[in-house]
């Protein structure tokens, strides 16, 4: 009896594979003007098919682009090309940032954990959305590879979706796949994903990094982003016992630890055994690590994200980075004054849901100077036109090189003298001159 497919009702799934692929620049020819266009994030940007796009502006006109992150060039945000595409950008990378800044984008400040929603709902529409997946199992099932998010939602609502089938893409496991028969046109390739090689922490990551894991118990569930200070915070995490990970994204320290046996995941209470996240970012052995794990668990940012979810961890450990915190303890993280830099990302959802688990610890780890060592991180006042990520009410501790300032169930005054004592010791006289001004201080 020859084999059906469920989904397609067709015989093979692989006729229907072979009558949709095609080249990037054909499969590119059904965007319209108009359209709004969604892009797959982080490493799984799909490359080809973005270049091909962007080939195609002289015959386009008001297409709108949405993303969060994406690693790579970003050619769309060109001068040149600002009437045939309209960046909207749900997280501001490096590469559309100048873009943003000068006005040539947007910015939607928005919660990770609600832009799926946003696609589902039709509130944000979706025209096409561009993929990057494996190649499909004998089931006919492509995986999103390392980075599922906010793709499934964008997909699902997008009435053409183009998937480049890389070769090296890595097979994920969990809520991470799609049907060849959910795919319009199939562009196959056969490259190298975009990696983010580890930087070596300074001496002052690498004692936040030490100040930071003090807060780590065993059997916590942690959370950390990408960068210095949480790699910093990985390499003094190598003598706890039974740690568990529930994470928007993990990168390259936490095979580290999972082959030291640190991570156990034993200890979780939300998908126990398993490191749930929503994408990886990192080097070669990082997704050849994730491949086919099946202690990895990738899920959609609506589940990963959510704070209810999140709190359901036991000692669930938040650890997320900041451009500034004021002295009462708002933080600023998306921009510098009216200068937009990143995004709301996951921090709020993160941190929210690490202060409602039981036992948990919501942390904002910041060296204490920017700008060479110029320019205080904490601060009186926020430099004005900057947007507070966090409140004052949804932070436990901060913690810079100088030490932990606990915050949680403390008053203003309180918070001030602590924020103040894991200041530079070069602003705190300024810091504490410039608070006998406010009368509540």
């Amino acid at each position: 009896m020859p084999k059906r497919n469920h989904e397609t009702g067709s015989t093979s799934w692989r006729d229907d594979y072979a009558r949709k692929v095609t080249t990037a620049a054909q499969a590119v020819k059904q965007i319209r003007s108009g359209d709004t266009i969604y892009i797959h994030s982080n490493a799984a940007a799909p490359t080809e098919l973005i270049r091909a796009m962007v080939g195609r502006a002289d015959e386009l006109r008001d297409v709108k682009v949405l993303h969060i992150l994406t690693l790579g060039d970003a050619e769309y945000v060109r001068k040149e090309y600002a009437d045939s595409f309209k960046v909207q950008a749900l997280f501001i990378g490096q590469n559309v940032r100048e873009a943003v800044n000068e006005g040539r984008a947007e910015y939607m400040p928005v919660f990770l954990s609600e832009i799926p929603g946003l696609f589902e709902s039709g509130h944000v529409p979706v025209d096409v959305c561009l993929v990057q997946v494996s190649p499909p199992d004998e089931h006919g099932y492509c995986s999103y590879g390392v980075s599922v998010d906010c793709t499934i939602g964008a997909r699902r609502r997008a009435r053409l979706v183009i998937a480049e089938v890389n070769k090296q893409m890595p097979r994920t496991l969990g809520r991470s796949f799609v049907h060849v028969s959910r795919l319009n046109l199939i562009v196959e390739c056969d490259r190298p994903l975009p990696e983010i090689a580890p930087q070596v922490p300074t001496a002052v990551e690498d004692a936040i990094g030490r100040n930071v894991a003090e807060l780590v118990d065993d059997g916590a569930t942690i959370q950390l982003g990408i960068g210095c200070i949480p790699n910093a915070v990985l390499s003094h995490l190598a003598g706890k016992r039974d740690l568990g990970v529930h994470s928007e994204m993990v990168s390259d320290g936490l095979v580290d630890l999972c082959e030291k046996g640190v991570i156990t995941n034993d200890r979780k209470t939300v998908l126990p055994g398993k490191i749930a996240v929503s994408f990886v970012m990192g080097t070669r052995r990082l997704y050849d690590f994730v491949d086919n794990n099946p202690i990895m668990e990738f899920q959609t940012s609506d589940f990963i994200n959510d704070p209810f979810v999140i709190s359901q961890n036991y000692k669930m450990t938040a650890i997320n980075s900041a451009l500034q915190v004021d002295i009462t303890g708002q933080v600023v993280s998306d921009s510098i004054g009216t200068y937009l830099y990143s995004g709301f990302g996951g921090q709020v959802d993160f941190i929210r849901g690490a202060s409602r688990a039981r036992n948990g610890r919501a942390i904002i780890a910041i060296p204490s100077t920017a700008k060479g060592g110029t320019v205080s991180r904490i601060v009186t006042y926020l430099t004005k036109g900057s947007g507070v990520v966090t409140s004052r009410a949804d932070v436990h501790y901060v913690v810079t090189e100088y030490g932990i300032a606990q915050l949680h169930g403390r008053t203003l005054k309180q918070r001030m003298r602590a924020l103040i004592g894991i200041a530079h010791p070069d602003f705190r006289k300024d810091l504490e001159r410039e608070c006998q001004s406010i009368s509540w201080l």
